[in-house]
């Protein structure tokens, strides 16, 4: 049972027509948050709308679905005026839209590095830069942008991939400092865990579960991690980069007002160590 720590907060979770994305909109909307959902396949969108509506008392939290390509700059400042309308504000940015199609680095052509680029990391900018006026207005707000394995270490056919997660850290870190002033925090989260691979389709996933080939985690016990996270004052924790599972573990363990330790929230402990060094938490 996720507690209903975000209450008339409005949240935006982009590429949340499966997987991760899907799991953390319902977590939230479960959590008493507004939730605008966006995707580029429109029926996927539907389900994880569907989804949402059967899980949560809709007297208290409305959910918003559009049609949004995170490499459409001018289509990701409507979607943000789109919540804005409706909703008067918006202050949980998870950037969660991402593809991973595995290729050599022989194979990245110049359109192939381009779109990797695109969606993992000035996708992430895209949302950030549409959602930032409105925040800074609020002088309140959470952005969040999904991290990975890829984000600290190299794979095979992933050099693109890589890349960008990587991007993400360095615009984290950056950004966070830019954000404070204005109550803005700016974090990575990674799951943590083992889950389902963006490119797996829901007909896919459907089918591998039922084979019973499907040997990931269930998103949806991730998402109080990302609860967690959006309730905290946003000058709290800022710049650094948490992973969903240890957090889902501790809140099992010890509940939501947990006393804070690295080792309770990131895999990567050290990383997160030298950062907090850097800027201390208030």
């Amino acid at each position: 049972m996720i507690p209903r720590r975000l209450e008339n907060q409005v949240a935006w979770v982009t590429g949340a027509g499966r997987g991760f994305g899907a799991a953390i909109a319902r977590g939230l909307a479960q959590a008493g948050a507004h939730v605008c959902i966006t995707d580029v396949n429109a029926d996927e969108l539907a389900a994880t709308a569907d989804e949402i509506d059967a899980a949560v008392d809709r007297s208290s939290s409305t959910t918003l679905a559009l049609l949004t390509d995170v490499c459409d700059a001018a289509a990701m400042q409507e979607s943000a005026a789109r919540i804005v309308e409706r909703w008067g504000r918006v202050d949980i940015l998870v950037s969660n839209a991402a593809i991973l199609p595995l290729a050599p680095f022989e194979a990245h052509t110049p359109a192939f590095w381009r779109k990797m680029i695109d969606v993992n990391l000035t996708g992430v900018y895209h949302g950030v830069w549409a959602v930032w006026p409105h925040m800074v207005r609020q002088q309140h707000g959470h952005c969040i942008a999904i991290a990975s394995g890829a984000s600290v270490r190299g794979f095979v056919d992933e050099v693109a991939y890589c890349t960008a997660k990587h991007g993400l850290e360095g615009f984290t870190q950056a950004l966070a400092l830019e954000a404070r002033p204005h109550q803005i925090a700016v974090n990575t989260m990674g799951p943590g865990r083992r889950i389902k691979p963006t490119s797996v389709s829901r007909d896919q996933e459907a089918q591998q579960r039922a084979a019973g080939s499907a040997d990931w985690s269930d998103a949806l016990e991730l998402a109080p991690a990302f609860v967690w996270l959006a309730a905290q004052p946003p000058d709290r924790y800022t710049g650094l980069r948490f992973d969903a599972g240890p957090i889902a573990s501790t809140l099992a363990n010890e509940g939501y007002d947990f006393s804070f330790a690295p080792e309770k929230v990131t895999l990567y402990v050290q990383s997160m160590q030298e950062r907090l060094a850097r800027a201390p938490m208030q």
